[in-house]
């Protein structure tokens, strides 16, 4: 039997989407998603979720050392996606066009998400 980790889940979201936080630290930011984990259900959103990490200087790479301030990845239950016309979270439902493409659509105000 597989576990949830071995077999591929599918977000509700994409890489690229704008996003609103709706629990945990940073509830209420808005952001858009830099990348996308759906075996680990997870997303990591810009200036969401900030750490600060410790990283050794290594000179071949030309990278500086010191403390670096980065984005850890969120549980992708967490977030919302955000609707520009509604101006708000939304929740979203699927619906497939004339030409056969399965196209995102917001619940509140029928707004295409992939056109």
């Amino acid at each position: 039997m597989k576990t949830k980790k071995e077999t591929g889940n599918s977000l509700h979201i994409k890489t690229g989407d704008r996003v609103v936080v709706i629990s945990g630290k940073d509830k209420g930011k808005i952001g858009n998603i830099k990348k996308a984990m759906p075996k680990l259900n997870k997303v990591v959103v810009e200036e969401v979720n900030m750490i600060t990490k410790a990283m050794k200087a290594n000179p071949m790479a030309g990278v500086q050392g010191g403390l670096v301030k980065l984005e850890a990845p969120i549980n992708s239950s967490k977030v919302m996606l955000y609707c520009p016309k509604c101006e708000k979270a939304t929740r979203i439902t699927y619906k497939v066009l004339e030409n056969g493409k399965k196209t995102r659509v917001c619940k509140k105000c029928n707004e295409q998400f992939d056109v």
